[in-house]
């Protein structure tokens, strides 16, 4: 088989596996994709999963690529929350929520993070259009949320001050409701708890005289 015929049969995934290519090539010989690898032609991500080396690596990728590679996922914490405009500092590994087991993989493309919610959590993303697929990330108020579940430390003012987060911008577009709504359904009076006194932080500060 030819590149040029496995590239073009294959244009529609940005990332595949080699039980991908067998619904089209049963008896595909599987050193094809080292031979393919070594001519720069695609790229091997993790225990069979590939892509082509000509896709852009825009974050819309990286993030569609975080999706597929460990399913069921979502992108939040600390991707979502620089995605938001809610933290300063960029991010080395694209993260993301998963209701299987907490997980790292080094790729050729980017470091992928996922940490473990449970399935009841698995809610509140949105579903949006990148240039070579469709990915899922945390809408802004559950992007909080879950990074609030998986630091629970976080309770004091200081904890609250430490993290540089962009008060003005949550508060100006949050759905407060939807912020309080997702909150109860983590059934956790400790954490609604927290989720208030953050709210009553960030009025704070965003109501504190410039001078």
């Amino acid at each position: 088989m030819q590149y040029r015929e496995f590239r073009n049969k294959l244009k529609d995934f940005s990332i595949f596996s080699l039980a991908d290519i067998r619904k089209f090539w049963p008896d595909f010989y599987g050193a094809r994709l080292t031979e393919w690898q070594g001519k720069g032609y695609i790229r091997k991500l993790r225990r069979g999963h590939y892509m082509f080396a000509d896709i852009a690596l825009d974050e819309e990728a990286l993030y569609m690529l975080a999706n597929r590679l460990y399913a069921p996922s979502y992108v939040s914490f600390e991707s979502a929350l620089t995605v938001y405009g809610l933290i300063p500092e960029g991010v080395y590994a694209v993260t993301s929520a998963t209701s299987k087991k907490t997980a790292r993989f080094a790729t050729p493309a980017a470091e992928f993070s996922y940490r473990t919610m449970k399935p009841s959590l698995m809610f509140g993303y949105d579903v949006r259009e990148g240039a070579y697929g469709r990915y899922k990330i945390a809408e802004r108020e559950k992007t909080v949320l879950d990074y609030l579940y998986h630091h629970p430390w976080m309770a004091q003012e200081d904890d609250f001050s430490a993290w540089r987060f962009n008060s003005a911008e949550f508060l100006a577009h949050a759905d407060e409701r939807k912020f309080r709504m997702y909150a109860r359904a983590f059934r956790n009076k400790a954490f609604m708890m927290r989720v208030e006194r953050l709210l009553a932080l960030m009025r704070g500060i965003v109501a504190e005289p410039k001078i």
